[in-house]
């Protein structure tokens, strides 16, 4: 159960919590195809099929391990591969990684999500807190944040307890006095917990919880989760 009265600063995570991430990565991906098609076409053949786009992942994923929770350094070094093995121009690569990245910040809000945003932002301070390599300020969410930390930022990714402590000790409030807010049991609520946070699990799927610790709260909106933090 959450203990309001202790709530000093409030931790959210992005993608799927926000907004939903795929529509933004699939349009994302059909920008750069466009755009492959007219500066790179052998790229843009290669990129189409799933297989040899699974691979070129995997290769990526493989080459750059010491990299794997910076999510553009995978996008962009998977695009020079392509333009390598295609025959391409490889210095592609980060023009072909602009346009995509440029999509990607394109974020389609939940219903409830700027609403939310609002009230919260009027009581505590909210920082961002996420694995993605969106930019609260790009996607134009930047007003009602105090600050951001990326995966890219801390050097690992959530559930790593660096990435929240990062954030806490930005916050100057004590990782006990944190409410987290997130959509993966895993990365979000079980990260939180581990470092002393209070943790509600936004639940949009209905999914079943499969672990031993359990968030203070769950909600199936981020209007239910408002409902939540105004009964205190």
């Amino acid at each position: 159960m959450l203990q309001l009265s202790t709530i000093k600063a409030i931790t959210l995570d992005l993608d799927d919590t926000l907004w939903p991430i795929w529509p933004c990565i699939e349009r994302a991906e059909k920008v750069l195809h466009a755009w492959l098609l007219q500066y790179a076409p052998a790229t843009a053949t290669l990129y189409a099929d799933p297989h040899a786009r699974r691979t070129l992942r995997e290769d990526t994923e493989r080459q750059w391990a010491a990299q794997a929770h910076d999510l553009s350094v995978l996008r962009r070094e998977s695009i020079r591969l392509a333009l390598q093995r295609a025959g391409d121009d490889t210095d592609l690569a980060d023009p072909a990684f602009d346009v995509f990245f440029a999509e990607r910040m394109r974020v389609e809000l939940f219903n409830d999500a700027l609403e939310t945003l609002d009230w919260m932002a009027q009581r505590w301070p909210l920082y961002a807190v996420s694995n993605g390599n969106a930019d609260v300020n790009q996607v134009g969410l930047g007003a009602y944040f105090t600050g951001a930390v990326s995966a890219r930022d801390a050097g690992v990714g959530k559930p790593d307890p660096k990435i929240f402590l990062t954030a806490a000790q930005a916050l100057q409030v004590a990782p006990q006095q944190i409410l987290h807010v997130g959509d993966d049991a895993a990365l979000d609520v079980l990260g939180a917990l581990d470092v002393g946070m209070q943790a509600v699990w936004v639940n949009r799927a209905e999914h079943l919880w499969s672990h031993a610790q359990h968030p203070h709260a769950t909600v199936a909106s981020l209007t239910e989760l408002r409902d939540l933090l105004s009964a205190g």
